[in-house]
């Protein structure tokens, strides 16, 4: 057998390699992916994205009738407070990774490798993100889910919406930067503690939630006191600009921890430095900007809500409301529809149903709105469904019967309340249940209050009683009297024993007292 050697002129054939620096970022890679699966296996890890999820799921099998009809630039910021619990147990399995090494007494064994210590703390920051990218995918998954509900109103912000998984990412980068400033099992409880106490401390100094300082905070939790939504413009939330600082965060701690681990190379501080101007635009951004511009639109919108609101007329009323409520001027419609066919008389008189909102004590808070003097206008207010709808009907009963809204703001110790009821339940679907769940007490005895977008009506004993025993008798029968009747039902001279005996129905025993 011969064998060639090849001659000076031949070409030698070099075995074919890949780039050093490549197979360095094949085996961090690598390592990362190992990290990655072994933080999938701690049981924190498991227990509290399974959580996470089961509350997102729940939330969105809610069977409240306000669910139906999702105001978006609400949703987009309740995402962001149900990672938080998932975010806290990736911190610490991610420290306790960064930790594993010392805890086993391998760090000897590991100095040998060849890869750097700052590299293998790379590979532990990139062993986070597929935990970000899975609260993502939940956050897009329930931001979807209610997006496309037909009652959807608005439209909400990718920025509010991408700060979930960056604080899910944010909290393990934050855990393995700790493993590397200090490594102990203790630090991640007592940098919890000290978190918490910095949040409690800041909230006591600033109250206002647009305020710059508490825009600093990576997470800030939808905390509104339950008032009406309010359109988008008025929220004052740079949330593209807070979305970009938490993103610079993201990237300075982790080039912190390649410094600290010894990554000096020339990438890593040009990083550092990108990523310092990434969290100053961010944090700049935030900076409140014309805010009298913004006060004044928030008045415009309390004060003179037709200046910005756009109209549409259905069979002679007019449904005005501000532009991202449009879509559910036709379920306005339905009810106003259902409550004038129970009427009888001047009720055929058209209606202003007009959406608004109070911002006199900050957006979304939880204020009355006060009942217009305005004749046969309706207030509506910015959430719908579930009870509002009965309590909107309340209201266009009251501007039917009284010809104002603000013929609630004294008691009506006559057959008025009880014509107004009747309108609100008479060619309700289930009127017992209606008339319990619109009164403030849950009950249909007794002297209560009814809800209604602003003024309560009042309701004494005896007229409960009347409108308990209306609801029994066949509604046909009860409808042709009350338009036989619709003079004297809506006249405060009928007391509630005539408006009884008109109706055809028992004359309650009780006192007529207003007071009761």
């Amino acid at each position: 057998m011969s064998t060639t050697t090849p001659t000076a002129t031949e070409p030698v054939r070099a075995a074919t390699e890949p780039p050093r620096e490549g197979r360095r970022a094949g085996a961090v890679l690598a390592l990362a992916r190992f990290e990655a699966r072994e933080l999938l296996q701690q049981i924190p890890v498991l227990f509290f994205f399974a959580l996470y999820v089961l509350l997102v799921a729940l939330r969105l099998m809610s069977k409240d009738g306000m669910d139906d009809f999702p105001v978006l630039n609400t949703v987009d910021r309740r995402t962001q407070a149900a990672p938080l619990l998932f975010a806290l147990a990736l911190f610490i399995c991610a420290n306790a990774a960064a930790l594993r090494s010392r805890k086993h007494a391998t760090v000897q064994q590991l100095a040998v490798l060849a890869m750097e210590p700052w590299r293998r703390t790379l590979a532990h920051v990139l062993s986070v993100v597929p935990y970000a990218g899975l609260t993502a995918l939940v956050v897009a998954a329930e931001y979807t889910r209610e997006a496309l509900k037909p009652g959807a109103i608005g439209q909400g912000s990718a920025g509010e919406l991408a700060v979930g998984p960056l604080c899910v990412l944010l909290a393990g980068i934050t855990g393995v930067l700790l493993a590397r400033l200090l490594p102990s099992s203790f630090v991640p409880i007592l940098f919890v503690i000290a978190v918490y106490l910095l949040g409690v401390l800041v909230s006591g100094f600033v109250d206002d939630e647009q305020d710059w300082v508490s825009r600093l905070v990576p997470v800030q939790l939808f905390s509104s006191s339950g008032g009406d939504p309010v359109p988008s413009d008025l929220l004052g939330r740079p949330a593209g600009w807070h979305a970009l600082y938490v993103v610079g965060l993201c990237a300075v701690l982790t080039c912190v921890a390649l410094l600290v681990a010894g990554g000096r190379t020339r990438a890593v501080k040009a990083a550092t430095a990108l990523a310092l101007a990434a969290t100053a635009a961010g944090a700049i951004g935030q900076l409140p900007g014309d805010t009298a511009a913004l006060d004044a639109a928030r008045r415009t919108a309390s004060e003179s809500p037709q200046r910005v609101q756009s109209c549409s007329t259905y069979d002679g009323s007019t449904y005005c409301s501000f532009p991202e409520w449009s879509v559910v001027r036709d379920d306005w419609a339905e009810v106003v529809d259902r409550v004038r066919s129970a009427a009888g008389g001047a009720a055929e008189t058209d209606l202003t149903i007009r959406q608004r909102v109070d911002t006199s004590g900050g957006v979304e808070a939880d204020a009355a709105l006060e009942p217009s003097a305005t004749p046969g206008e309706v207030t509506v207010g910015g959430r719908w469904g579930g009870n509002r709808v009965p309590e909107f009907a309340v209201g266009v009963a009251a501007v039917l019967v009284g010809g104002s809204e603000d013929v609630t703001s004294e008691p009506m110790c006559d057959a008025r309340a009880v014509t107004v009821m009747w309108l609100v339940l008479g060619n309700d679907p289930t009127p017992s249940a209606t008339f319990r769940n619109v009164r403030l007490d849950d009950s249909t005895s007794g002297s209560g209050v009814v809800l209604a977008p602003t003024n309560g009506l009042s309701l004494t004993g005896p007229q409960t009683t009347v409108i308990r025993e209306l609801l029994d008798r066949p509604r046909a029968e009860i409808t042709a009297r009350v338009k036989a009747h619709w003079a004297e039902l809506t006249s405060a001279r009928t007391t509630t024993a005539q408006a009884a005996k008109l109706l055809g129905v028992e004359v309650p025993k009780e006192a007529e007292q207003c007071g009761e």
